[in-house]
């Protein structure tokens, strides 16, 4: 359920990310000056203004660190064969993406591949980064209290339902007051923010009809969604979220492949066991140099690797490494200077971004296609990997009709306006079309003759039928309402929910319909079922489905949150 964070003194985000993660927030009185963490620290030294989505538990299963702080205790650990027992978790998030089978028995692996229970790793996480935020607000401000805190959780567009529950549920196994927290699309808090940029963003954006596509470019997926500016100022999306696994994580799978073909397979697998603050350095120094590259770029690039790289590499394959570049072809193309750095020509390093990049011009060029999207004439690239100067040229090349904006600090672009977005709720299209199975007067002209039953009045019925609440594409504000009324046949009230991407489906049992559910609710029995008539109710327009029965004749009210999980 929405959050009102009208009612709330400060809106704070979290945005939970494949490679990194981090929070931002702003108080009421000032919505627009929004804050994001500025200490996150490893070894001392500032890294970044997010920190690395990874989980350490020590040897009881019990939460030890997050972020950067997580993954050097760990390296030293290791390092003092002291490791035994604690367990890393890195780049999780991506168990959620396109996983159609989520329970809570879903299962998250470690660095070392060993399994463990998904959801507590994702718990752990969102309350480290809780108690990071509630610190820095008490540092700036005196009396707030957390419950005058509305929270905003970001999660990509193209995710399921079930990947969203998922997301809720581990919400409230951090402890979390669910009333008070609210899901945002990844895209579109990108494209809330992008309205509190520069002059010549804001005109590119602005105009009443102007339709534009959102790509958060993160570590792990592409996320696509397409909006227009509708006349009173809020946001209408024109076509489902799409997009792929096309993040810069597959960059650096690319490279680490690289690295294992100079190196040698065990030597990067020793240096990832062994030697894991060196192996970390490298991940680490590599996503920051990543997004320097530029078609421009005419000399070799350089990236350190740490002498103990090379000192492993001779010990498993027994060749001077310099004889052993030789030995692979590469000539002049690859050298090692310095004993720490490696140094590649460029089309070497092309081909690590090209596959992932690829997919994503392909993507586009198949949507711009499409009829209703002709008008779309700008691109607006954020996300962490959005950052990457090659991406950016590629895209200009690939698209020369469409104008790109690049938001400074893309990165933070999401989190900043999924601030915005918890303090101004915003509608969208629907991706599905949402209903319940009920029994419906036969009409000749709708239902199959073959379906009929008669009950006991006489009444010709149809049964499973689909009663639609809501269709998909259809524009759905925020905190929109759709009641349908029924008579009970039964004082226990089963009412199965389905959804379907047909617009219009008439039986549940059509293909493509998919049971999400079913609700219960009992009903007094001193009461005649003709006297019992109640309202159900979906309320759309968020991130999540909620339903909500009323007896009319009591005025017993029930939630139902529809749990996606199986």
């Amino acid at each position: 359920m929405a959050a009102k964070s009208q009612s709330y003194l400060l809106v704070a985000a979290f945005d939970f990310g494949t490679t990194y993660s981090g929070y931002a927030f702003s108080f009421r009185d000032d919505p627009l000056k929004v804050q994001a963490n500025q200490t996150w620290y490893s070894g001392g030294k500032l890294i970044s203004l997010k920190t690395p989505t990874s989980v350490l538990i020590n040897p009881d299963g019990g939460f030890d660190s997050f972020g950067f702080q997580a993954e050097d205790r760990y390296a030293n650990k290791a390092e003092e064969d002291e490791h035994e027992g604690w367990r890393l978790f890195r780049r999780f998030k991506m168990v959620l993406h396109n996983n159609k089978e989520l329970s809570r028995d879903t299962t998250v692996e470690d660095i070392e591949g060993k399994p463990h229970q998904a959801l507590p790793i994702f718990s752990m996480a969102i309350k480290f980064l809780q108690k990071h935020l509630l610190q820095a607000v008490t540092n700036q401000t005196v009396g707030l209290l957390e419950r005058e805190i509305s929270y905003v959780i970001t999660v990509p567009a193209i995710w399921d339902d079930n990947a969203k529950e998922f997301m809720r549920t581990a919400v409230e196994e951090a402890g979390l007051d669910e009333t008070r927290v609210t899901l945002a699309l990844e895209p579109e808090a990108a494209s809330i923010w992008c309205e509190t940029l520069d002059v010549d963003t804001r005109a590119a954006l602005a105009g009443t009809g102007t339709q534009y596509i959102v790509i958060d470019l993160g570590g792990g997926t592409a996320d696509i969604s397409i909006h227009e500016k509708k006349r009173d100022g809020t946001l209408k999306e024109i076509h489902q979220p799409s997009g792929g696994p096309w993040g810069g994580i597959y960059v650096d799978a690319n490279y680490l492949k690289f690295l294992e073909h100079i190196f040698g397979e065990k030597a990067i697998s020793a240096l990832k066991t062994e030697e894991m603050a060196d192996y970390f350095d490298v991940i680490r120094e590599f996503e920051t140099k990543k997004r320097t590259y530029s078609k421009q770029t005419k000399g070799k690039f350089t990236f350190k690797i740490s002498a103990t790289t090379r000192r492993l590499s001779e010990k498993f394959t027994r060749q001077n490494l310099e004889n052993r570049i030789c030995s692979l072809g590469y000539g002049d193309s690859v050298i090692v200077k310095g004993g720490d750095k490696l140094r590649v020509e460029p089309d070497i390093v092309r081909t690590w971004f090209d596959g992932p990049i690829n997919n994503l011009v392909g993507h586009l060029k198949n949507l711009f296609t499409e009829p209703k999207l002709r008008a779309v004439q700008t691109v607006v690239l954020v996300g962490g990997f959005g950052e990457s100067t090659y991406v950016q040229e590629r895209l200009r090349d690939e698209i020369p009709d469409k104008r790109l904006i690049v938001p400074a600090e893309a990165g933070l672009t999401v989190l900043k306006g999924a601030v915005r977005f918890g303090h101004n709720p915003t509608s969208r299209v629907m991706k599905y079309t949402y209903g319940a199975m009920v029994n419906m007067i036969y009409n000749e002209k709708i239902h199959r003759e073959d379906k009929i039953y008669v009950d006991e009045d006489g009444d010709l019925l149809v049964p499973e039928c689909f009663d639609v609440f809501v269709r998909v594409n259809e524009d759905v504000p925020i905190d929109h309402q759709s009641t349908h009324r029924y008579i009970p046949l039964a004082y226990t009230v089963c009412t199965p929910i389905y959804r379907t991407t047909a617009e219009y489906p008439v039986y549940v049992t059509e293909p493509g319909c998919e049971l999400l559910g079913k609700l219960v609710i009992e009903l007094p029995r001193e009461i005649p079922l003709s006297e019992l008539g109640n309202d159900t109710t979906f309320m759309f327009g968020g991130t999540e489905l909620v339903v909500k029965k009323r007896v009319r004749k009591t005025g017993k009210e029930q939630i139902l949150k529809l749990n996606c999980l199986k």
